[in-house]
């Protein structure tokens, strides 16, 4: 090896998904708007608007914990198994200390900011608004929480961890490429039908319309709700709860009569390709406040409404035989135990049986005292109970059960078709996926903050996170749609998919990396490789420009104010 050679130092750094990540945060001008609303502490060397605007995409790109946010960046900073020098600037003191900043900052002007540019730069159709609220779990005490701050509380946790604290974090998105715009926090003890009227009042002032449709679950269904949201110019669409007089007696009425179903449209099965479900509806009577009810029939939801009686049923069956084996025997002996153990065992379908406890009284003669029976014994007559049982199928009960399969009821005060409110409804799953991938993707909950007021602030940060991987895979499938592509085969081994999502990108770009060489400190070559044409296909699709990826430098993971949307149509 020649001297020359000798003085060469080849340095390998992470690029990944982080330059996608980077040019969206660039497009929605956010380092601009930490800029804006975070205020630099006195004396601090630290910029607050780097350091929050790479919290935002370590949480989109790794997801750690805050402790290995510093870990994370060196590998993009400084380059594997180098020392984080650029990296030592994210430790968990500065993070932590730049989150009490971002917690003292106007955070609802920055978000109708974020969002309103959001809207500008990809064009999102605003008519539709869907709400949904889950709970966040945290682990530990927190007894002395921040004044100003949401409170964690006990209340009804959709984690199933009712020994745990939460907040309630409500987010609304657009039935355009299902895209957060908007999020609030409230205490944990707070019941998710209280939130929709202030929750419906801020997106009106966000908006500047009252007219679009806001489109949420059955906690929307209280009168205050629906008469708040229609006197105030507001169109909704929700699901009516099952305990409400109008379900009642609909009910009662299929019992005697039969529907004339309207068809309203037929959708591909996702879950079974050969199949579609059909949708068919029926516009009855108004509710009682005088509000537009719209049962609606679905084919598939009938079929797993009778698979799940017909498995309920065959579990209650399979328990009373086996109950039957045990009576009269240790807690098996009185009536009232044996009907208890009949309610356990047929929890849920115990009207659809018809059950009969049949019991048996023998006359039986006891002696009086100890000793060998002679011709003075006594004897006393004693009562010995036991018990059978049988049991039938209430054919009639499951009948009229049966009759009510595949059938839910919206209620709306919309002027539209029947078959268009159902449409507009039926995008609410979106918002659980949503969901779902806000706090499995990103990994929500639980989070280890020992201080509330960093809680709200790195929950703002998520929402920021969620909003641009939303924004991702709503781009990549718009213009899939568009150009006529059906799938793209970035799944492992090649494999396609029809619909990317976030982790799927994740996986496809982990290879690719920043190869440098450095002479006497100084770098003289710069390469990004594992860029291949697919990949440059699928950059096009999410708008991202290549010279993205294409014309890395040192450095490049710096953020910077710019121009919002500057290179959006370059590709």
């Amino acid at each position: 090896m020649g001297p020359f050679m000798e003085q060469l130092n080849v340095i390998t750094k992470r690029v990944d998904v982080l330059p996608m990540v980077k040019y969206y945060i660039d497009q929605l001008g956010i380092y601009g708007l930490f800029s804006k609303y975070v205020k630099k502490p006195e004396q601090s060397p630290v910029d607050p608007a780097q350091i929050l605007s790479v919290v935002v995409a370590n949480i989109i790109c790794a997801s750690q914990p805050l402790y290995k946010v510093e870990q994370w960046a060196a590998d993009y900073m400084d380059g594997l198994s180098e020392y984080g020098l650029n990296a030592s600037m994210y430790n968990d003191d500065q993070i932590a200390k730049k989150l009490d900043c971002l917690f003292k900052a106007d955070r609802n002007s920055f978000m109708c900011e974020l969002s309103a540019n959001a809207i500008g730069v990809y064009l999102l159709e605003t008519r539709q608004i869907h709400n949904d609220s889950t709970s966040v779990t945290f682990t530990g005490e927190y007894e002395n929480q921040h004044p100003g701050a949401v409170k964690l509380k006990y209340g009804f946790n959709k984690d199933h961890r009712p020994d745990c604290k939460q907040i309630v974090f409500g987010l609304n998105i657009t039935a355009d490429g299902n895209v957060p715009l908007s999020f609030e926090l409230f205490d944990g003890n707070r019941t998710d039908d209280t939130t929709h009227v202030p929750n419906w009042n801020a997106l009106r002032e966000f908006l500047g319309e009252s007219d679009f449709i806001y489109i949420a679950d059955c906690k929307l269904c209280s009168q205050k709700n629906l008469d708040h949201i229609h006197e105030h110019g507001g169109i909704f669409i929700t699901i009516v709860p099952k305990n409400r007089s109008e379900v009642k007696q609909f009910h009662e009425f299929l019992k005697t009569n039969s529907i004339e179903w309207q068809y309203a449209y037929e959708t591909p099965n996702s879950r079974k390709k050969a199949e579609t479900i059909l949708y068919k509806t029926y516009e009855g009577e108004p509710s009682k406040n005088g509000y537009r009810i719209i049962w609606v029939h679905s084919s598939a939801k009938e079929k797993q409404d009778k698979s799940r009686r017909d498995n309920r049923i065959a579990k209650a069956d399979l328990q009373l035989t086996e109950l039957s084996s045990r009576l009269n025997q240790y807690n098996l002996k009185t009536k009232e135990q044996i009907e208890k153990a009949i309610k356990k065992a047929t929890k849920g379908t115990f009207d659809l049986f018809q059950i009969q406890l049949i019991e048996d009284k023998q006359i039986v003669q006891r002696q009086i005292g100890p000793g060998k029976p002679g011709p003075n014994t006594q004897y006393k007559e004693e009562e010995n109970i036991s018990y059978c049982l049988e049991w039938e199928l209430d054919h009639k009960a499951i009948n009229n059960l049966a009759a009510r399969d595949g059938i839910f009821p919206l209620i709306t005060n919309a002027e539209m078709e029947a078959a268009e409110v159902l449409k507009a409804y039926k995008n609410q799953p979106y918002l659980e996926k949503r969901m779902y991938t806000a706090k499995s993707i990103l990994k929500v909950a639980p989070v280890f903050l020992k201080k509330t007021e960093r809680i709200e602030a790195m929950t703002f940060l998520y929402f920021i996170a969620l909003m641009i991987v939303s924004l991702m895979e709503r781009n990549i499938r718009k213009n899939m749609a568009e150009q006529g592509v059906e799938k793209l085969p970035i799944l492992p081994n090649g494999m396609n998919t029809k619909k990317p999502t976030w982790n799927n990108l994740n996986y496809f770009f982990k290879n690719v990396h920043l190869s440098m060489v450095e002479k006497q400190d100084k770098i003289i070559q710069t390469v990004t490789k594992g860029v291949t044409q697919l990949h440059e296909f699928v950059l096009k699709l999410l708008g991202v420009p290549p010279s993205v990826y294409a014309a890395i430098q040192d450095r490049w993971w710096l953020f910077k104010n710019s121009e919002l949307g500057q290179n959006l149509n370059s590709t």
